[in-house]
């Protein structure tokens, strides 16, 4: 069984994110909605039905998770984001942080492919 190696931070930030195939709109103030699916089977769309209840949830972004969820389009790379978050949002702290662990979260949860 073979052992993961650590990335460097040069090979992370040349990553080009790629969100997934959800229904997203960005809104008047330019934050992001997006609509999740609360299930891909069969039957738990219809459990939903059958018990009322709605068969998707929304997730409101911030405006830093928002400005990310718009740059990763398979084609920006993850330093390209950083530098545009870093432009946009100049008195926020450890941009750097949390633009990784965003990421890391929304590819664990199957939001974006990195």
């Amino acid at each position: 069984m073979g052992k993961k190696r650590n990335l460097s931070l040069d090979e992370v930030l040349q990553f080009k994110p790629k969100r997934k195939e959800f229904k997203w709109v960005a809104g008047d103030d330019e934050t992001v909605v997006i609509t999740i699916p609360k299930f891909k089977s069969r039957i738990g769309r219809w459990f939903c039905k059958a018990i009322g209840k709605d068969l998707f949830f929304t997730a409101h972004l911030d405006n830093i998770g928002s400005e990310v969820w718009k740059r990763c389009d398979g084609a920006t790379t993850v330093g390209e984001i950083l530098n545009i978050l870093r432009e946009r949002f100049p008195n926020e702290k450890e941009l750097d942080k949390r633009l990784l662990y965003y990421l890391y979260r929304m590819d664990e949860l199957g939001y974006i492919s990195i």
